[in-house]
């Protein structure tokens, strides 16, 4: 599934892109690192869920961001936020069965990619604005096509799987990393890194509405923890701006 979401991805994307990768060899570097994360993360997210609960190779996988902002944390309330987020998913993922230690491994590599490829993908964003995802998707379903071969073989080419792995491209790929590489672009890695918190929420909120899983009434304290913490994170990265914003203005009158 892995080597098919990804390989699908890149089609539409370079379709819909048409990137060109000469004379900028540094953001073919960055869309090459990019790619390898990409490829590493999902393998070994997906190698984590097949041996863990849901929730607890979330939890693991969201060690990446949460790291990013505490490390990009400069007062206080940043440690807050950050803090409260880690709480609510702690509290989503709470299962209190014994974890594989294959699984634990794999979810925190695919939690250490994640943060990487958070980094890594600003600087594509804003290095390779157009063409730069596609490159960076292509490079990572080129890496995955081996283990995917060895795992699949020719059930990759059975047209039930081929359709299934086109929505899930769409769905998972193609839509959500367009987003977020423009987010990328107008948000610092770690309001961008508490904001993914926000993913096991509405997983939740998914699996209640889609697919009938309920929540006990911790899990969903950790829902609303994890919104509260993105909510926070996202207004003071938006005060810092505003006076950023005024500072600037207020040289550059001085200047005048």
């Amino acid at each position: 599934m892995v080597t098919l979401r990804l390989a699908v991805a890149a089609l539409v994307l370079t379709t819909l892109w048409r990137p060109r990768i000469r004379g900028d060899r540094a953001g073919l570097g960055i869309a090459v690192a990019a790619g390898t994360l990409l490829a590493v993360h999902h393998l070994a997210y997906y190698e984590a869920v097949a041996r863990l609960p849901l929730g607890a190779a979330t939890t693991l996988e969201f060690l990446g961001p949460f790291a990013l902002a505490l490390c990009g944390s400069r007062r206080a309330p940043d440690l807050m936020w950050a803090g409260l987020a880690a709480t609510g998913v702690l509290l989503l993922s709470g299962s209190g069965t014994a974890l594989d230690p294959t699984g634990v491994a794999c979810a925190t590599l695919a939690g250490c990619c994640w943060g990487g490829y958070i980094l890594v993908g600003r600087r594509l964003a804003l290095r390779v604005p157009e063409g730069g995802l596609a490159l960076a998707v292509t490079w990572g379903a080129l890496l995955s096509l081996p283990y995917g071969i060895t795992q699949a073989g020719v059930r990759l080419l059975d047209p039930g799987t081929l359709t299934l792995a086109a929505a899930v491209a769409l769905l998972s790929s193609v839509v959500p990393y367009t987003f977020q590489l423009e987010a990328l672009r107008r948000l610092t890695p770690r309001a961008f890194g508490v904001l993914t918190s926000l993913e096991p929420g509405v997983g939740a909120l998914v699996g209640l509405l889609v697919l009938g899983q309920h929540l006990a009434v911790t899990q969903w304290a950790g829902v609303a923890a994890v919104g509260l913490a993105s909510l926070g994170a996202t207004r003071g990265e938006r005060r810092e701006d505003v006076a950023r914003a005024a500072a600037h203005a207020e040289a550059g009158a001085r200047e005048g």
